[in-house]
């Protein structure tokens, strides 16, 4: 038996699945271009905004409307600051599917500084030990 006060066993860290890789690059691609169609194609296109400042109440001027007030209130950043608190805190792919979509949202609508950190706490949560199932 091996009673050396350094042997310790192993612990295993957090990696993703490969099936789980692929749902969560989907998702990236999905919310980046999500993101980008909000920013470029609705909220930052002057014919929209003037006729939603006109008066239009079309489902586009509320859509503009609900993710200019979301991104104002820092809805995106911190939404992935907790998602990625919690992937760092404990592991799974369903926190860092939400931190990874929220952390992309908040990076191209506005939010970055708190989008920023929240990808750094997701690429530190890869130097976490996976969780224990019992």
């Amino acid at each position: 038996m091996n009673f050396h006060p350094e042997a310790r066993p192993v612990k295993r860290l957090f990696v993703p699945s490969r099936r789980t890789v692929i749902v969560l690059a989907a998702l990236g691609v999905v919310s980046l271009a999500t993101a980008l169609f909000l920013r470029y194609g609705i909220i930052q296109n002057t014919p929209i905004g003037l006729a939603c400042e006109a008066g239009e109440e079309s489902l586009t001027c509320k859509v503009r409307l609900a993710v200019i007030l979301m991104f104002i209130q820092d809805c995106f950043g911190w939404t992935a600051l907790i998602a990625a608190g919690v992937q760092l805190w404990r592991p799974n792919s369903v926190a860092l599917g939400v931190g990874l979509v929220f952390a992309l949202l908040g990076l191209v609508l506005y939010n970055t500084r708190a989008s920023a950190l929240a990808v750094t706490l997701l690429v530190l949560s890869f130097a976490r030990p996976a969780a224990v199932r019992a």
